[in-house]
């Protein structure tokens, strides 16, 4: 079965352009995976409940070239007073030490 790049859809053999965008349909094998998030690699180092204040940390790092993962649970949907959960930005295991340095020198500021 062949696989077109752009839509992910399978098609039967015989089948070699998208019908939907027309692309040309490739083998499976050959499109590149996202990497597997495990969930042990990957620490909490700052928490915070303002979504704004997560996001300007998340591209100081990249800044950095640190990647970081910002996770918010809160639900848009209940229309509630304040808020009611906590966001988390988290690093990969092994750059733990320089993204703290890094954010408590944008702190600082």
């Amino acid at each position: 079965m062949l696989t077109c790049p752009n839509c992910k859809y399978e098609y039967v053999d015989g089948i070699t352009i998208c019908p939907d965008c027309n692309s040309n349909l490739v083998d499976p094998k050959s499109l590149i995976q996202p990497p597997t998030l495990k969930e042990k690699d990957w620490k909490v180092i700052f928490t915070s409940d303002q979504e704004y204040e997560m996001q300007m940390l998340k591209d100081n790092l990249s800044s950095a070239d640190i990647e970081s993962i910002v996770f918010s649970q809160k639900d848009r949907s209940l229309p509630t007073p304040g808020d009611l959960s906590i966001i988390s930005l988290l690093v990969r295991n092994e750059n733990v030490e320089d993204a703290v340095n890094f954010i408590n020198e944008v702190l600082k500021n």
